[in-house]
């Protein structure tokens, strides 16, 4: 499935919260919801000795997307725009791949 697809199917489920500084809160809030029962799952992989569960992991970074999809509809962003921007940075932060060095000394870059 193609992101503009994924978007317009995904924010039909997304209500009617109309002020902006609700859907900033929805947004922000469900996203680290999200992204903490992600974390909660490869914990109890890595410290609990669990199985990884891929069906269950699938389901909750279907929710991360789901809010991050949320965020981007609420600030009138593209994914487009953001995939590139993220890439600019990357590029000009880690010319040839990453470098523990240059990830150890990021901090004037900022």
């Amino acid at each position: 499935m193609d992101w503009k697809t994924y978007q317009r199917l995904a924010m039909r489920t997304k209500g009617d919260t109309s002020a902006l500084r609700e859907r900033l809160t929805l947004g922000a809030l469900g996203l680290s919801g999200e992204a903490g029962e992600v974390t909660d799952h490869i914990k109890k992989i890595v410290f609990h000795d669990h199985d990884i569960d891929r069906a269950a992991l699938v389901n909750e970074l279907g929710d991360v997307m789901w809010y991050v999809t949320y965020l981007l509809d609420t600030l009138e962003l593209e994914m487009d725009d953001v995939l590139e921007a993220n890439i600019a940075k990357l590029r000009a932060r880690y010319p040839d791949g990453f470098d523990p060095q240059r990830s150890r000394n990021r901090a004037s870059e900022e």
